[in-house]
């Protein structure tokens, strides 16, 4: 099996070690300007208590990339959501592209490919693993849970044998692959951990356990996911066992009980996933991204929220705040520590505003 993987981040350094050490012939795509950084690089990934984990892979730049049916047999995508449209056009104008399977974060990656290659070519993926970079190749696994689910976005023979192949290569290699048949409820439920204390401890510049410490932000959080959960069910999306967390056991509560009552429970649920550690949206505030991936998960939340009928406040707060403050439109020094600057938004949304 041949495979091009296209993002050479923590994601992608990590599936492309291991399927290269399953055996796949792998393709690692790099932007055209960091392809002298990768030159004879050793991959390598750091898992805690182990010997580092090591493979060598062939390195192709953007512009090179083995897209095509009889140059690859399946396309893995680990970049941004952001740098979804312009991969799926490019795929959309080729003329054979190959299987597309997405590990991206957030909800709209699958639609997007599948508008481009068609739904029986595209492939869904989320993986729990929390990987570090500490330098181009090298990436370290900060918590050893090896867990991924994967699901096809139209089912038939071809592409079911072809999923079973790669969860083979990823089991091969320590990873717990379950295959689901509903690709929306892997990447809904995938979306309910993403979205906690992601956003909110970006525009705070607070570790996930202080949000959920503080009354305003931690509440915040917990309606957050009530809207979220209300969305799913409109649209007929059940939470499915993610990562290792029983969400089909806890969501049911999660709707019922009130705020007060949750905050704590949710806060040991992110202390127990993030804990002390800062969130993906945060580095890329801290770097100066004119973007974030907070419109595939709030937004995508504030979106179909629309779309059905429903409203939500919270997460469509979320979603303007941090896009404004990417984009340099609001300082983010005027948001920061301030829990409540968050809420009065949310309640100007509430009513309207």
């Amino acid at each position: 099996m041949r495979i091009t993987v296209i993002g050479a981040g923590a994601i992608g350094t990590l599936v492309a070690t291991h399927l290269a050490r399953a055996g796949v012939d792998v393709f690692l795509v790099v932007r055209d300007v960091y392809v002298s950084q990768w030159e004879g690089r050793e991959l390598r990934v750091d898992v805690p208590g182990e010997l580092p984990r090591v493979a060598n892979v062939a390195v192709r730049p953007e512009g090179e990339a083995p897209l095509s049916v009889g140059e690859t047999d399946g396309i893995l995508v680990t970049v941004k959501a952001y740098d979804t449209a312009p991969l799926a056009e490019r795929l959309r104008s080729h003329p054979s592209p190959a299987r597309v399977l997405t590990l991206q974060n957030g909800v709209g990656n699958e639609e997007a490919f599948a508008q481009a290659v068609g739904e029986e070519r595209v492939f869904s993926a989320a993986l729990t693993t929390p990987v570090q970079v500490l330098e181009p190749g090298h990436v370290r696994v900060t918590r050893k849970s090896f867990k991924m689910g994967l699901a096809p976005v139209q089912l038939n023979g071809e592409s079911q044998e072809w999923l079973t192949q790669v969860a083979r290569a990823f089991s091969s290699q320590g990873f717990q692959v379950r295959v689901h048949g509903d690709y929306r409820a892997l990447k809904w439920s995938k979306l309910l951990m993403n979205i906690t204390a992601n956003a909110q401890a970006a525009l705070l510049g607070w570790p996930p356990a202080r949000v959920f410490a503080h009354p305003v932000a931690g509440t915040l959080e917990v309606h957050a996911w009530k809207e979220a959960l209300a969305v799913m069910d409109r649209l007929g999306v059940r939470p499915i066992p993610c990562g290792g967390y029983p969400l089909p056991l806890v969501t049911p509560f999660i709707r019922a009980l009130p705020a007060r009552w949750l905050r704590p429970l949710m806060g040991r649920f992110a202390g127990k996933g993030r804990g002390e550690k800062m969130p993906s949206v945060f580095l890329d505030l801290a770097r100066g991204r004119k973007r974030t991936e907070v419109p595939w998960l709030n937004g995508a939340v504030a979106r179909w929220g629309e779309q059905v009928g429903l409203a939500t406040p919270v997460n469509r707060t979320l979603d303007r705040l941090v896009d404004r403050v990417a984009r340099g439109d609001l300082p983010w020094a005027v948001v920061r520590d301030r829990p409540e600057f968050i809420a009065t938004h949310v309640e100007a949304a509430r009513e309207g505003g």
